[in-house]
């Protein structure tokens, strides 16, 4: 044992005798290695108020090693305790100023890692972000430069994520705060434009003409066109979604939880004045309807936001629906939408009228009304496959008014089959409908297969492609679950594919104008 313990101490010596001593005395990444921790951090020190006023080959692999550090170890207060804000806000100003020097060597990198590196330990813990805005050289402007668009799309997006953090923690959102008006205003511009812009100054660019230092961050050397693609795509989604998280930020000061666009709606609707005006806008409300019936991971979001509205009394939404039905029922009044008149005439005969009237049924009674539903299924059935399609559906609608609550199972059939004529029909919104109130009684846990699939061809039917395809998938776990083949239907596989292309982000823009003008992607893009 301690023979072999000697060649392996004979070994290391050789190896360190062997490797090339650095003559740098200001080298970062000697000072990482050296065993005094007092030493180590007098130096670092040093080296941080050294890079930006000092130009080396090496500082673009410093601010690389620093950026992997801070990506894993983003609650570690060492570094930032050393002056590493200052130094990054310093270096992202030299490269907004200094045109010459951005475009020497790899120094074009040097602005999208210090952006990534501030935003990173800025992330998790209040007190660093406190101290990036209270350092000597504040974070805010340099990373708001960004914003502007000074250097490109990618240094901006590397932007957006840092302020959002800033502004997540109460004790640096005062600071962002400074420059409140700028910021909501670059930030909803963003968020309206940066997929065209994306497009326009990336994907629908021939490769040859694309910026390399972009492409080298996408791929980091892995991976070919497709993977730059795909990156590329991710990080214009991530763009705007960090975006809309920032004018989140403003609405609610501390909200991080939010999925973009429907967590600011929910934001504003938890004020008076917000509520009022999301109240007004009908796309939006058609929107939240949507996704809460859908099968889309936010429904549940969109339902938390929809009964904010209706809890408020003085808005449109509420005044629509929850009026005193009972006062306009049986004082001969009809409310100001005919769809939401039918609509509540419905809901108040299921929950209300039908409860009283079964309750006072006798069990004989029910055993006739349950015979009637069994018969007017296969009545149903039996018009629909003769293509007899409106009388099936009227058939259908009786059974659903006979069928007592409590058969649940045959409620959901009838519900689902009425929806499959509604599809026949162009009704699509009656179709989604029935479908919903079909999955609604089967449960969550076991959806009904096909209410899945025929509220997919409603939404599709529809145009909303998003909630198309979100039904479409669940509907193939759930065929998958419930099946010994896992196969997926030749039906779905379609739609799925359609939808993936109608739901992609830079779907419809030309690579010209970066306008909507139809999808003209080349072969292999």
């Amino acid at each position: 044992i301690k023979k072999k313990k000697t060649r392996r101490q004979r070994s290391k010596k050789m190896l360190k005798f062997d490797e090339p001593q650095c003559t740098n005395p200001s080298c970062f990444f000697c000072s990482m290695k050296e065993p005094n921790p007092f030493r180590r951090r007098s130096k670092l020190a040093a080296i941080f108020k050294e890079i930006p006023r000092t130009e080396s080959k090496d500082h673009v692999l410093v601010l690389s090693g620093l950026w992997n550090i801070a990506m894993s170890e983003p609650d570690d207060p060492e570094f930032p305790s050393l002056g590493l804000f200052e130094c990054m806000s310093e270096l992202i100003q030299k490269a907004i100023k200094n045109t010459a020097w951005l475009l020497k060597d790899q120094n074009i990198f040097i602005p999208y890692y210090a952006a990534h590196i501030i935003g990173s330990y800025a992330m998790n813990k209040e007190d660093l972000a406190s101290l990036a805005v209270e350092s000597k050289v504040s974070v805010v402007p340099a990373l708001l430069e960004l914003l502007r668009e000074r250097i490109s799309w990618v240094e901006q997006r590397a932007a957006a994520r840092a302020l959002g953090h800033l502004a997540s923690h109460e004790k640096s959102f005062g600071a962002v705060s400074v420059f409140e008006e700028e910021i909501v205003k670059l930030s909803k511009e963003i968020a309206r434009t940066c997929l065209k812009n994306v497009y326009k100054s990336f994907l629908g660019v021939e490769d040859s003409l694309r910026l390399k230092y972009q492409s080298d961050l996408l791929t980091r050397g892995l991976g070919g066109l497709e993977t730059e693609n795909q990156k590329a795509e991710e990080w214009g989604i991530q763009l705007q979604c960090w975006s809309l998280d920032l004018l989140n930020c403003f609405a609610s000061r501390v909200n991080r939880k939010s999925p973009g666009g429907i967590g600011l709606i929910k934001t504003l609707c938890k004020t008076e004045f917000g509520r009022s005006r999301v109240s007004e806008v009908r796309e939006v409300i058609e929107r939240l309807c949507d996704l809460s019936r859908s099968s889309d991971d936010w429904k549940e979001m969109a339902l938390d936001t929809l009964l904010l509205l209706l809890k408020d009394s003085n808005v449109r939404v509420a005044q629509v629906v929850l009026q005193d039905y009972h006062k306009i029922k049986y004082s001969g009044l009809k409310m100001s939408s005919e769809e939401a008149q039918r609509s509540i005439e419905s809901l108040w005969e299921v929950k209300v009228e039908r409860k009283k009237k079964e309750k006072l049924m006798s069990e004989a009674e029910l055993e006739e009304r349950r015979k009637m539903v069994k018969s007017l299924k296969k009545q149903g059935k039996k018009k629909f496959l003769m293509g007899f399609v409106e009388e099936a559906m009227e058939i259908y609608t009786v059974g659903i008014d006979l069928c007592p609550l409590d058969m649940i199972r045959d409620r959901v059939v009838l519900y689902s089959n009425r929806a499959q004529c509604c599809l026949l029909l162009k009704k699509a919104e009656s179709a989604i409908s029935d479908a919903t109130r079909a999955l609604c009684l089967s449960g969550v846990d076991d959806p009904h297969g096909k209410s899945l699939w025929r509220r997919s061809q409603a939404y599709d039917l529809k145009g909303s492609a998003r909630e198309s395809l979100m039904d479409c998938l669940a509907f193939v776990d759930q065929r998958i679950q419930h099946s010994s083949t896992e196969r997926v239907p030749y039906y779905a596989a379609q739609m799925i594919r359609k939808q993936m292309k109608d739901t992609w982000a830079f779907s419809g823009f030309d690579s010209k104008t970066g306008e909507s003008d139809g999808w003209k992607r080349k072969e292999g893009k």
